[in-house]
């Protein structure tokens, strides 16, 4: 009884990783298989043409430092493209996309730390809490990128 019930937590941990046919320009995104925001924010990103492969994960502070994740910039979800860049949190498409054209030097991606109300995923009609983005820079670094001000920055 001990052994399965060490396999059925093993299984809900280590999922395995996204398939090797994975295309280049797919977004892996590691999240816990019971969280609904992030379920959204999938939604969010396959709405603005950008294509999504889930990967869950019981223990998102392994993936998130794998990543190189800074310390205060977690989210519920971490999504990697290419294997180089991440994508930490509820980051609009937009600027998803935006960061993808001209990656600034010696970035590695962007953030939008915790839950904020209104960030794709998290949007439930009229409440909205401006929220700002951040650079991920290497060494546990980060910067400020750009600040959403209004629910429609976040499409």
């Amino acid at each position: 009884m001990l052994a399965l019930a060490a396999s059925l937590c093993a299984s809900v941990s280590y999922a395995a990783e996204p398939a090797a046919t994975t295309d280049n320009n797919t977004f892996v995104v590691y999240k816990h298989r019971f969280c609904f925001c992030c379920k959204h924010w999938i939604e969010h990103l396959n709405t603005n043409g950008i294509q999504t492969e889930v990967a869950y994960r019981g223990d998102m502070t392994e993936v998130k430092g794998r990543w190189g994740v800074p310390e205060g910039m977690g989210g519920c979800h971490t999504a990697v493209w290419r294997g180089k860049y991440v994508f930490e949190g509820h980051v609009p498409a937009r600027l998803i996309n935006k960061f993808l054209a001209d990656p600034p030097e010696g970035s590695f991606g962007l953030a939008v730390p915790g839950m904020p109300d209104g960030s794709p995923g998290m949007y439930k009609g009229g409440e909205f809490e401006p929220y700002n983005v951040y650079l991920l820079l290497g060494g546990g670094d980060y910067r400020f990128y750009a600040r959403v001000e209004q629910p429609e920055e976040a499409e």
